[in-house]
Formats: C-alpha cells, sequence, structure tokens
C-alpha cells in the first residue's frame, strides 16, 4: 500500500513575479492547501465533513506529499487554476485581499493542483519550476 501513496500529491503553484515575503508566500500556500481540500467538505449538523474518494483517502490517510513550484505572473497562475479544473482535479486558486501587500489591491497569489495521482497532476505542473 506505500507505494500507492507515494504517487499521489498536491502542487503548490506561487507567483513570483510578485516577491512575496517569504512568510506570505508560505501563508499563501498554505491557504491554498487547505482551500484545495475544505472546498470539498460540507456541514451535517455540528460537524464538518469531508468525504473521502480515491483522490483523497490515499493522501489524507497516508504521507501528506506537497511540491512547491512556480510561475511569473497572473495569467501563467490562472492558465494552470483553467487546465487543472479542466482535468477534473482538484484546485483552488488563493486571491489575497491585499490587506498587507499589494497596495490594498486584491490579488491572485496561489493554486493547489490536487491531490490526486501523480500522472495526472504532472501534465499540468510537471515543467513548473520548483520554488
Amino acid at each position: 500500500m506505500q507505494a500507492c501513496h507515494e504517487h499521489r500529491k498536491q502542487v503548490i503553484v506561487l507567483r513570483k513575479d510578485l516577491n512575496m515575503r517569504k512568510g506570505k508566500m508560505i501563508a499563501q500556500g498554505a491557504h491554498a492547501s487547505m482551500r484545495a481540500i475544505l472546498l470539498l467538505g460540507h456541514q451535517e449538523g455540528g460537524n464538518f465533513v469531508i468525504p473521502l474518494d480515491e483522490r483523497l483517502e490515499p493522501w489524507l490517510l497516508g504521507r501528506f506529499k506537497k511540491i512547491c513550484v512556480s510561475v511569473n505572473s497572473e495569467a501563467e497562475l490562472l492558465a494552470v487554476y483553467e487546465a487543472s479544473k479542466a482535468a477534473g482535479l482538484i484546485s483552488a486558486l488563493i486571491q489575497d485581499a491585499g490587506l498587507t501587500e499589494f497596495g490594498g489591491v486584491p490579488t491572485y497569489t496561489a493554486v493547489a493542483v490536487g491531490p490526486d495521482r501523480a500522472d495526472r497532476v504532472d501534465p499540468i505542473t510537471g515543467s513548473l519550476p520548483l520554488l
């Protein structure tokens, strides 16, 4: 079963052109990672339930493999997001409110792609440089 876990991953895509502080960049990536999973959940009574499927179960119950890569523009970030959605992958796009950086302008900063099988995620993110 271990081998199955090793082939599941989530890729966090961050914009380098924004020159975010390291802490800001980490926070934006964390928002993307969490949002991708939380978007799949729903409330049942007093509980928040995230149904486990073939994409989530091996990742959530095994290794949380994450890879951080970069793009150099908003257009590139949005293209990754649209491609991941078109491929039917779990994905989340993060737009920062601009309260601490970006001069008060809401700004797209990060995308999470997956978790899913590496052979489904890699065609979308495999050519992007590591952060």
